[in-house]
């Protein structure tokens, strides 16, 4: 068998540090790859599900064309996996792919990324997204653990350019009248915290459709359910004594190893995040 480290496999994945096993590595080259539209839970109907929830709508595959210079094309190759939301300050929009582990160990997300508001004024529009970023939906024998980060790029048109987390959500509240299903909007805008030190000012270029591609990386121990560090471009920051949200392990949800991506505008304009690729890896 051969020992040679995954990245030399596949010369798309040089520009990526996976771990020993790659669980998957999408590249929305090759099509959309089993992400989807974060669905909120819903019991007898679903007028049941709750309304930010409700809201959310399926990511797409985009060329990531501009009216003024026709089509940019992805960091590699030409489609990105774009996620765009309603032109509602604070509306959200969430892209989820689900799947579960075979060993609790640390693992690895990585993805080149890059966001903007819908070009619709000639002016730079740098505050016009209020933030982007991803969580885990982990559970294991013990509890369900949910780590969120996020970049809180503005917020009511002030700059703001921090890593934040969240430690707490908004209580389980039952849906229907069987005892089976529950719900929480753990991606409300409450409770959202700063993370110390975390502070980080991005590339945005000088017109309103020129793009940058970031690339960022978060490692997570399955094992003891903690945050290891998280990288975005050249900033590493310890996240060992950041925490998640956590409540007990529901009967339903054994092994799971949800990802998550998210953002969020902050004027009444779409805001859009694109994914290059995603690489999930693990010492699995």
């Amino acid at each position: 068998m051969s020992s040679a480290h995954p990245t030399q496999a596949d010369a798309r994945l040089s520009r990526y540090d996976p771990m020993s096993r790659i669980l998957y590595f999408d590249d929305f080259d090759d099509g959309i790859n089993g992400w989807t539209t974060l669905v909120g839970n819903y019991e007898g109907s679903i007028e049941t599900m709750t309304h930010s929830y409700a809201r959310h709508t399926q990511p797409m595959l985009s060329q990531i064309t501009h009216w003024d210079a026709g089509t940019h094309g992805a960091f590699d190759g030409t489609y990105a996996l774009k996620i765009a939301t309603r032109p509602v300050p604070g509306e959200r929009n969430v892209a989820i792919k689900r799947v579960t582990f075979r060993k609790a160990a640390r693992i690895r997300v990585e993805t080149y990324f890059a966001f903007k508001p819908e070009a619709n004024e000639l002016r730079l529009s740098d505050r016009d997204v209020r933030s982007f970023g991803l969580l885990f939906d982990l559970q294991d024998g013990r509890e369900r653990v949910m780590p969120h980060l996020r970049y809180l790029n503005a917020l009511d048109g002030q700059r703001m350019n921090r890593w934040q987390y969240k430690r707490r959500s908004l209580p389980l509240r039952a849906i229907g009248g069987h005892n089976e299903t529950v719900t929480h909007d753990h991606l409300s805008p409450q409770d959202w915290e700063d993370i110390p030190g975390a502070g980080q000012l991005l590339c945005y270029n000088e017109i309103p459709t020129k793009i940058n591609w970031h690339y960022l990386r978060m490692d997570f121990d399955l094992q003891a359910m903690r945050w290891i560090d998280f990288q975005c471009n050249d900033q590493v920051f310890d996240a060992s004594g950041v925490e998640s949200i956590r409540m007990p392990a529901m009967p339903n949800l054994s092994c799971m190893l949800n990802l998550a991506f998210f953002c969020e505008p902050d004027t009444a304009k779409r805001a859009f995040l694109y994914l290059d690729s995603v690489v999930l890896s693990g010492e699995f």
